[in-house]
């Protein structure tokens, strides 16, 4: 396919704000199909590219998004990938971060935009954000250079910035900036024109494109707070099917150092608990051995969890343990970049 070729793209509406468009006849809010989409954003005709529409019926609250969905997103575009050159999903913005974090691992060997995007307003609102986001998002999956997509991965676009996916957390649910990616910069900026930021975006793979369907939910998370007690922390550590907990610790991943603390901890994992710590704050990273608790706990097998989001470490975690690896092979994934999604020789 040349560059001058028009573009195709499967715009694929799983629910959330941004789909929901006033029903003719009264304001009643239903699910937009195609034709209320080319109704309420007739600017998608001068767009260089030819789209088709999926609706999942009913649509889905992104508060009862799953694991289950997320399979259904991934073979769907498995199944319609030879014939678009991209995919805008219009999703809730609740758990967009999750969905997108879910996908860029599920998704491999990915050549193609995969663009998530919502809004703050529904698409029949005066002030309603939906149209830009919608637009923007879909000249930026028909992008191309030298008949190459410019951007071959899973991204979030809202507000004129694309996001890597899993670096991408909401941060905000009263403004139209939602979406922040503090660890790592944005792939795009939208003004005057789309400016893209190459040197961060993700290489054309080599292989063909895959996908990985099978997810273990068997995590729990202990969140550290100062006063926690030991039945807070063995819930956490013994919950039946729980193979991995997520430690959202202090400052660097910093923890406790009290021995009842450690000693959970330790056991936990030499029973072959994965244990990965990751920190509460929202910028910055993992450091273990930077500090007292912080080498203990790299001496017992904590696992660094580096500068992840919350929402990668959930995501990476269920991808892995579906695939039924040893543990130290795990492990070891969780401490790799596998999808630009942790900062490596930090």
């Amino acid at each position: 396919m040349n560059a001058d070729t028009i573009a195709r793209l499967l715009i694929i509406y799983t629910g959330g704000t941004i789909g929901m468009a006033p029903r003719e006849g009264d304001k009643t809010l239903v699910p937009m199909g195609f034709r209320e989409l080319k109704s309420h954003i007739p600017e998608i005709s001068k767009l260089n590219c030819d789209f088709d529409m999926h609706a999942f019926s009913p649509p889905i609250d992104s508060s009862n998004m799953s694991p289950a969905i997320w399979i259904q997103l991934a073979e769907l575009i498995y199944e319609q990938y030879d014939h678009y050159d991209g995919f805008i999903i219009l999703h809730g913005s609740d758990t967009m971060a999750f969905t997108a974090s879910a996908l860029s691992f599920m998704l491999h060997n990915l050549s193609k935009p995969v663009i998530l995007t919502g809004s703050q307003l529904p698409i029949g609102e005066i002030r309603t954000d939906a149209k830009e986001n919608i637009i923007t998002a879909m000249e930026i999956a028909a992008a191309r250079r030298a008949g190459k997509a410019i951007v071959p991965e899973v991204c979030i676009y809202f507000d004129y910035f694309l996001f890597r996916g899993n670096r991408t957390k909401k941060f905000n649910t009263e403004s139209f900036e939602a979406f922040r990616s503090v660890n790592f910069p944005p792939l795009a900026e939208a003004g005057i024109s789309i400016r893209y930021r190459e040197q961060d975006i993700l290489p054309h793979p080599g292989e063909p494109f895959a996908i990985h369907t099978h997810l273990d939910p068997g995590i729990s998370v202990l969140k550290l707070f100062p006063g926690i007690t030991p039945g807070v922390v063995e819930s956490a550590l013994s919950a039946p099917g729980v193979k991995a907990v997520i430690v959202e610790s202090f400052g660097n991943g910093n923890t406790s150092t009290e021995p009842w603390f450690m000693g959970s901890l330790e056991k936990a994992i030499k029973r072959g608990m994965i244990v990965l710590d990751r920190t509460q704050c929202d910028g910055g990273s993992v450091a273990l051995g930077r500090y007292e608790s912080g080498a203990y706990l790299k001496k017992i097998g904590v696992t660094d969890g580096n500068d992840m989001t919350f929402e990668t470490a959930v995501t990476k975690l269920m991808v892995l343990l579906g695939q039924n690896l040893p543990v130290d092979e795990v492990k070891k994934l969780l401490e790799t970049s596998l999808k630009g999604e942790l900062t490596e020789n930090k």
